[in-house]
C-alpha cells in the first residue's frame, strides 16, 4: 500500500470480528511502531499488548469504551521516563508523551495496511488501567489501541479545510 493511500484510506475501526490477530503479527506490529522517530532517539516509550479476555474487559470498563473488550487485542502505549532523563521535565511532560504518540500512529498505519481494524482511545481512567496492568510509577499510560479483523468499513471523517488551519509566516 502506497502511504498516501494508507494516510487517506486509515479510519477509527470500532467493530469487530471475533477473528484472533496471530500473535506474530502483533508483534511484527509493534516492531514498527518502535520504528517511531523520538527524542534523541531515546525511545522513550513501552508497549503492552493484551489478548487476554477478562483483561481487555477490564480495561473497557476503565476507559468505558466496549470497542477494547470486543477487539482481538489491545495495545497500550507507555511513556517511560527513564529513558527521556536528559531532557528534564520537558522530557518527560512532553517528549515522552510525543514518542508515544507517534509509535501509535505507525502502529496505526502498519495495522491498516496488514487489513487490520484499529482505533486510538485516549480518554480512561489512567490510575486504574496502570493497576490493572502493573503498570510502574515511571511509566504511564497515554494511548489504548483496540485492534483486530474490521467489522465496518467506516466512511471518511469530515477533515478542517486547510484555509482553517494553516498558517504562513505567522499565524
Amino acid at each position: 500500500m502506497e502511504l498516501q493511500t494508507a494516510l487517506l484510506t486509515r479510519r477509527s475501526v470500532r467493530a469487530f470480528t471475533d477473528k484472533p490477530v496471530p500473535e506474530a503479527l502483533l508483534r511484527q506490529l509493534v516492531e514498527l511502531a518502535n520504528w517511531a522517530p523520538s527524542a534523541g532517539n531515546l525511545q522513550a516509550r513501552d508497549f503492552i499488548v493484551v489478548r487476554d479476555a477478562a483483561t481487555r474487559s477490564a480495561l473497557a470498563r476503565a476507559a468505558d469504551q466496549v470497542e477494547l473488550a470486543q477487539a482481538a487485542a489491545v495495545l497500550v502505549v507507555c511513556t517511560n521516563a527513564r529513558r527521556i532523563g536528559k531532557y528534564g521535565v520537558r522530557g518527560r511532560e512532553l517528549f515522552s508523551i510525543q514518542d508515544a504518540a507517534a509509535a501509535t500512529q505507525n502502529f496505526l498505519l502498519a495495522a491498516h495496511e496488514s487489513g487490520l481494524g484499529a482505533v486510538w482511545m485516549g480518554s480512561f481512567d489512567e490510575e486504574a488501567v496502570r493497576k490493572i496492568l502493573g503498570i510502574p510509577g515511571y511509566a504511564r499510560p497515554v494511548a489504548l489501541v483496540a485492534v483486530g479483523w474490521p467489522a465496518e468499513n467506516p466512511p471518511p471523517p469530515k477533515r478542517l479545510p486547510l484555509t482553517e488551519v494553516l498558517h504562513t509566516e505567522r499565524w
